[in-house]
């Protein structure tokens, strides 16, 4: 088991983030459970990374120790050289607001707003004005132009989701979190939105950490990496749908249900969507 995973052979660049011997425990005594186990290991920029792993395994806490949505008990989180465990609450609260973006599987929409000003609403908490060409890029990747008056209500699931993408791109993030983005969306959203996270990544030039348990989804990715028990247990590079499967299988096959998930992609997505 490989707890310690340096970056990809043959990349060059400096990580987008990074955990130092990173730990999170909760509890304490008989009620003590380890969450993540002395992790090391890099997120190259420019690349669509899957966290994968059991229930349990601590893929959303090293997800949220990196992205300062929660604090390690020992060792360090960074993004870029920045590290998130050390600053302040404020600090943390302008790093989180001006260099990463989030897509949770709730979507987390304001109801009473317009998709255009749910889009808009981190630029306007943090009291900034969006970059004009780059809001118009943003949202001819969403394709929703025709969509922005109208509020959450309005809006089918996969909408809601690509709103949310919209909202965490475009105040240019150095890096986007999406925890389970397709959890609540049927089989052609989630396409759509799978899609969408591989042209940020091909297209925009962002570096995306998604958070899944599904191995479909994971075949998007240009890396997976694999935890168990708190630790990083396999690191894949181009994975394939069949080997996220068979990785997943060995690693808890009691929570891999196979007549569940699609054998291949045209199981899924008979036809191709364009976003």
């Amino acid at each position: 088991m490989r707890s310690n995973v340096p970056a990809p052979r043959g990349t060059t660049a400096a990580p987008a983030a990074s955990v130092e011997h990173l730990s999170k425990i909760y509890g304490t005594g008989d009620a003590q459970v380890v969450a993540l186990n002395d992790i090391t290991v890099e997120i190259m920029p420019g690349q669509l990374t899957a966290v994968m792993g059991p229930s349990g395994s601590g893929k959303s806490t090293l997800m949220h120790c990196i992205a300062g949505l929660d604090r390690p008990t020992s060792g360090r989180a960074l993004i870029g050289q920045t590290d998130v465990a050390t600053l302040k609450d404020r600090d943390l609260t302008r790093l989180r607001r001006e260099r990463i973006g989030f897509v949770f599987q709730q979507f987390n929409l304001v109801p009473t707003l317009t998709a255009r000003e749910n889009i808009l609403l981190p630029l306007a908490i943090a009291g900034r004005k969006p970059d004009p060409d780059w809001y118009d890029e943003v949202l001819r990747a969403v394709d929703l132009a025709d969509r922005l008056t109208h509020k959450p209500s309005q809006l089918s699931g996969g909408q809601q989701q690509r709103v949310a993408c919209a909202r965490a791109l475009v105040g240019r993030p150095d890096i986007i979190f999406a925890d389970e983005p397709t959890g609540n969306l049927d089989s052609v959203s989630a396409v759509e939105i799978l899609q969408f996270l591989r042209r940020a990544v091909d297209d925009l030039g962002r570096t995306v950490v998604m958070v899944t348990h599904d191995p479909y989804s994971a075949s998007y990715a240009d890396r997976a990496l694999f935890l168990a028990d708190g630790r990083i247990v396999d690191d894949v590079s181009h994975p394939t749908h069949e080997i996220v499967m068979t990785t997943m299988a060995h690693l808890d096959p009691r929570r891999i249900d196979r007549a569940s998930i699609p054998q291949s992609p045209s199981d899924l997505d008979p036809t191709p969507v364009s976003v």
